[in-house]
């Protein structure tokens, strides 16, 4: 058995209840800003933006610390259009076959459609895989743990740091995403999670009237 070692916790900073309070106040009031768009501009974003919103993402917690992610950001224009063109055929069947009554009922207030030109339009496209299983140099299966949960946390970590750069971004789910691993090139063991959507609003995006639901609808304090 591999023995375990040990470092100290590094940079922790800890702070006055009062601190506490505004910066736990502020942070909430920064991600409340936050909302999903799908109109995009077309305006480049700087790489190195992305790359660390990324690092930002594995910073996440995960089972057995097996960091079960994979993030591929997708700029090429081609490459793009691949993605929208097998995604659309995906959308079309759903609207129009799979999708129940009560489904598109559900989808009704925002607007959603088969047409999805903002995976040409926004500058990134950041896929995430989660690693259903590792592999090992020799080829061996290394098991993973907690796989969804740990790639879910680390999505949201990604969600607030594009947030928090500046950007917006969009969590597409197409029904079907085994096409990803085609063109995106991915091995077998890896699975797509999620596509984000990410870069600047377009001039004049507009957004669904929705609101949040309160803290009493979804917290419990015991």
């Amino acid at each position: 058995m591999t023995p375990v070692t040990y470092t100290s916790l590094p940079n922790y900073r800890e702070f006055s209840e009062e601190e506490m309070r505004t910066r736990a106040a502020a942070y909430y009031a920064e991600l409340n800003r936050r909302r999903t768009v799908r109109d995009f501009s077309a305006r480049l974003v700087p790489q190195e933006v992305i790359e660390n919103c990324i690092r930002a993402a594995a910073t996440a917690p995960s089972g057995a610390n097996q960091q079960p992610w994979t993030f591929v950001a997708v700029s090429n224009p081609a490459v793009k259009s691949q993605i929208r063109v097998a995604a659309e055929k995906i959308e079309q069947k759903f609207y129009t076959e799979t999708a129940t009554e009560k489904w598109a009922k559900a989808l009704a207030p925002l607007g959603t459609h088969a047409s999805k030109p903002f995976l040409e339009t926004a500058p990134y496209l950041i896929v995430v895989f989660a690693q259903r299983y590792g592999v090992a140099p020799d080829g061996r299966r290394i098991k993973h743990y907690y796989v969804q949960e740990s790639v879910g946390i680390a999505t949201g970590l990604l969600v607030a740091a594009v947030h928090n750069a500046g950007l917006v971004s969009l969590t597409y789910t197409p029904a079907n995403m085994s096409f990803l691993n085609r063109i995106l090139n991915r091995p077998e063991n890896e699975k797509p999670f999620l596509i984000l959507v990410t870069g600047y609003p377009a001039t004049g995006a507009s957004l669904p009237d929705i609101n949040r639901k309160q803290l009493q609808e979804v917290a419990a304090f015991l």
